[in-house]
């Protein structure tokens, strides 16, 4: 029930209709017994939605896409990790004597590298991440901090190059992705999405051991489906979400996430929309 002491979340983002995070974390608040609800926000300028949740109190928010790099500015903190990244995907909203503060943190990184680690181990292992946006920066990120080697492979010289600068890791041009062996492949493109297409032939996923999508609709891409055929441990996009929002939830409420209660959420949301194909 929601009533004058309930605590308001959302996430911001152009489009958020389409986002999976208030069903999972609305689960989470009611499994918990918390008196809280999560909200799509649709946002067309950070700077005002910025304004707009410091006036009307909300105690937190996620961030997505375009706007993971552009709320920086206007947030009072951010922590280490985030600047490294160079992206914020969670707002926590405190309370102070001089008004409400924001700090931003990324749990995209621990997403992801919680989503592995329920499979392989990192350390020492070679990695190999498709893509140079915002997604492979965290993903980067949080594989070299696990110890794991990486390479990046774009077609975007100019961005891969730069990403790869920033994390200190090798690059390789997407042409070239058919001479790359390692342990670990991750997808971080859109290739995918919503599409029966894969971002490589369907003969690479076997020089990996490990394949993970990032892309969750379809649940099981074609890149996922090559990869199992091929003998891979798969893991698919609603692993990295729904571990980036266990994160969240911990970092908001203070509390041990039901993380079987997001997980099925999610997971009732895809299959019930047809998209587990």
């Amino acid at each position: 029930m929601i009533d004058g002491n309930t605590k308001a979340y959302g996430i911001l983002g152009q489009p958020v209709r389409h986002s999976l995070s208030p069903v999972m974390q609305n689960a989470a608040f009611a499994a918990a017994g918390l008196n809280a609800v999560y909200l799509p926000l649709p946002v067309d300028g950070i700077a005002d939605a910025i304004r707009g949740i410091r006036a009307l109190g909300l105690a937190g928010v996620s961030v997505t896409i375009p706007f993971k790099e552009r709320v920086m500015p206007y947030l009072d903190s951010i922590d280490a990790t985030s600047r490294q990244i160079g992206a914020v995907n969670t707002i926590k909203i405190e309370e102070t004597a001089e008004g409400r503060f924001l700090r931003g943190s990324n749990t995209d990184w621990v997403g992801a590298i919680r989503a592995l680690r329920e499979v392989t181990t990192l350390e020492n292992k070679h990695a190999v991440i498709l893509g140079s946006g915002g997604s492979a920066r965290a993903v980067g990120f949080g594989l070299l901090d696990a110890g794991a080697k990486v390479t990046l492979c774009s077609r975007n010289p100019d961005k891969g190059q730069e990403l790869a600068s920033r994390l200190r890791c090798m690059w390789a041009p997407l042409a070239m992705v058919d001479g790359l062996r390692g342990d670990i492949l991750v997808n971080t493109t859109p290739v995918g999405m919503n599409s029966d297409e894969s971002p490589i032939e369907s003969s690479l996923p076997r020089h990996y051991g490990v394949v993970m999508d990032i892309v969750y609709s379809p649940l099981h891409t074609r890149l996922l489906r090559d990869a199992a055929m091929a003998g891979c441990k798969v893991i698919h996009g609603l692993e990295m979400l729904l571990f980036q929002g266990v994160a969240q939830f911990e970092l908001w409420t203070g509390k041990t996430a039901p993380v079987a209660v997001m997980r099925q959420a999610l997971l009732s949301m895809v299959e019930g929309s047809g998209e587990d194909r």
